[in-house]
């Protein structure tokens, strides 16, 4: 009899920029994430608790020889987690670096969360894990 495994969280997030030094400054300096590893005009990389935020250049990722060709072509997504007291603190935080908030929402699970954008278009959100009923912790 197979014992059930079940995959319980994601590992890597992967967004595609167009401009590395653009969005390391974003990520680095506005976001405050620390970076793990970069290599010029291809990736950056960047360490969050128990995960990773990797960014590549579309390019380059598709000519990658050590793991199989990947890429995406427009807009991707990626949502950072905290506790529902700092999402005004992260609001003040973007608006201050001059990143405009396209829209705050309430969710009808509870909890609440709010997008911005990143310098390569990509729709970032921060949210309180109650978004998805999960308990409220980054």
């Amino acid at each position: 009899m197979e014992i059930e495994r079940r995959l319980t969280k994601v590992l890597e997030t992967v967004l595609y920029v167009d401009d590395l030094d653009a969005a390391e400054r974003f990520y680095g300096g506005v976001l405050g994430l620390v970076r793990d590893s970069a290599k010029p005009g291809t990736f950056a990389f960047f360490r969050l608790e128990g995960t990773m935020l990797l960014l590549f250049a579309p390019e380059a990722s598709l000519q990658n020889r050590g793991v199989p060709p990947h890429g995406a072509h427009g807009p991707g997504h990626a949502c950072f987690a905290v506790v529902e007291a700092d999402l005004p603190f992260w609001a003040a935080r973007l608006e201050r670096a001059g990143v405009a908030i396209e829209r705050w929402q309430d969710w009808p699970r509870g909890g609440r969360s709010f997008y911005f954008r990143d310098p390569a278009g990509n729709s970032l959100e921060i949210a309180t894990s109650r978004i998805w009923g999960f308990d409220e912790t980054a």
